[in-house]
């Protein structure tokens, strides 16, 4: 079955996706589940390995801490822009890991850049350190701690 679709939780995805961005019609399902599974195996082309999860029942709680930061990170970002607070200062942090799945890495990059005031900048897989960028930079060390102990730790639980 593995032949028919090679990545069956992205096809859904995706064509999931398709179908809440363009509306369901006949029309549309068919489009989406055609590019869904035309996505899947060109991914399978490429050789990629599908990731293995350890432990389903961390991804809801890694979820939810990512929302409820991404929502707090929003508000501090909109009063700094609104000038209701000031910024501290931005600033590049280093952050070392722990974990070398690239399937956490992937998901860890996509978490850093999508809370609104942080950037993912760089990884140096020689070293296992990825570099930030923090819009409001108070504590380097509360930036490596909240990234290793709030993000790495449930992406390990989930991966590894």
């Amino acid at each position: 079955m593995r032949w028919l679709l090679p990545y069956p939780l992205l096809a859904l995805a995706l064509a999931l996706m398709w179908l809440l961005l363009s509306g369901v019609s006949p029309g549309q399902v068919v489009l989406a589940v055609g590019v869904a599974t035309g996505a899947s195996h060109a991914l399978a082309a490429l050789g990629e390995a599908s990731p293995a999860i350890r432990r389903w029942l961390a991804i809801p709680t890694l979820a939810g801490v990512v929302f409820h930061d991404i929502v707090v990170s929003n508000l501090e970002v909109a009063g700094i822009l609104l000038g209701i607070r000031r910024t501290r200062g931005a600033g590049f942090v280093t952050v070392p890991l722990t974990t070398r799945s690239p399937s956490a890495l992937a998901i860890l990059s996509i978490i850093v850049t999508s809370t609104p005031g942080t950037a993912w900048i760089d990884y140096d897989a020689a070293r296992n350190e990825v570099l930030v960028h923090v819009f409001d930079l108070v504590d380097e060390a509360h930036w490596r701690q909240l990234i290793a102990e709030r993000y790495e730790r449930l992406l390990m639980e989930i991966f590894e």
